[in-house]
């Protein structure tokens, strides 16, 4: 929706009805292009602005000084998007298909989604030790992608993980 000249996206909404006084709905409001989270209150039959937008999938192509080109896995057209756009540009790899949101009426590229979570080759970290998996201790680990993530003791060099995009931490070990 658009709420005082921006682009938002409602994250969280409560409808309350106290027993005295009129019903309100609040709401926690994600600013599309800034990412800041608001919390706002609509008062009963507050009329609000829809914005159509639009996800598209497009496949993840190369990185260019000015952004990231990516390509429609249908029409094939390709699209620069700017690095501000994507939330965790360190975990883009080469072919992998993203969630692109579009402004409908305007053509406008507003955000991208990355897949949930992604497999990467370790291409360094300080060597493991043999029996290490009782704490839950971690260590810093480089991927294929350039990014740096936290591992557990026991992954070593050349190994393939399961990291969730998100939060950008380890998930498990692939086999």
């Amino acid at each position: 929706m658009n709420m005082n000249g921006k682009l938002v996206t409602v994250i969280e909404f409560q409808h309350v009805k106290p027993g005295k006084g009129p019903a309100f709905v609040r709401t926690k409001l994600r600013e599309i292009e800034s990412g800041k989270v608001l919390d706002h209150t609509f008062s009963a039959g507050h009329k609000i602005e829809t914005v159509r937008i639009e996800r598209r999938p497009y496949q993840y192509l190369y990185q260019e000084e000015a952004g990231f080109n990516f390509m429609h896995t249908e029409t094939f057209e390709q699209v620069l998007i700017p690095t501000k756009l994507i939330e965790k540009p360190e975990f883009l790899q080469e072919g992998m298909v993203c969630e692109i949101t579009f402004h409908a009426e305007q053509e406008l590229p507003l955000l991208v989604d990355l897949p949930m979570h992604i497999e990467a080759e370790i291409t360094y970290t300080e060597p493991g030790v043999k029996g290490d998996t009782a704490t839950n201790s971690l260590k810093p680990a480089t991927i294929d992608t350039g990014a740096e993530v936290r591992v557990p003791l026991f992954i070593d060099t050349g190994e393939r993980i399961k990291i969730d995009t998100r939060t950008g931490t380890y998930v498990e070990r692939v086999k």
